[in-house]
């Protein structure tokens, strides 16, 4: 059964940062894309990066490029999102999601995944 754990959420302030994982269980994320996505209180959930399972693809929501990384490190069978200069918009519960694709490929659209973690809060705000 495929399980995926995300966790580094928290408070910060304006400007900070943080850095997410997102930890695979019962599974290798190795033939995997990894997505991330989150979900603000009365929106709907929007895709906010994904890596290809070869890490050689990236791709950004444009709220975030210049600002959020992700990473994976498939030893670990852990995949990151290191967060820098925060803004109150960015709060939300973070998820991250797990689906079989070509090494090169990964995709924003949360309907097109099967398999998600629970979520972590992050919270900004002063």
């Amino acid at each position: 059964q495929l399980q995926l754990v995300e966790s580094g959420g928290g408070l910060v302030q304006p400007g900070g940062s943080l850095r997410l994982s997102c930890a695979a269980s019962g599974f290798t994320l190795d033939y995997y894309a990894i997505g991330w996505f989150r979900q603000a209180p009365g929106k709907e959930r929007e895709g906010v990066s994904c890596i290809s399972s070869s890490g050689g693809s990236t791709n950004y929501a444009d709220s975030v490029k210049g600002r959020f990384t992700v990473s994976r490190d498939n030893a670990k069978n852990t995949v990151y999102l290191q967060m820098n200069s925060l803004k109150p918009e960015d709060t939300a519960v973070y998820y991250c999601a797990a689906l079989r694709l070509p090494p090169r490929l990964c995709v924003l659209s949360p309907r097109s995944f099967r398999s998600w973690g629970q979520g972590t809060q992050v919270t900004v705000s002063s």
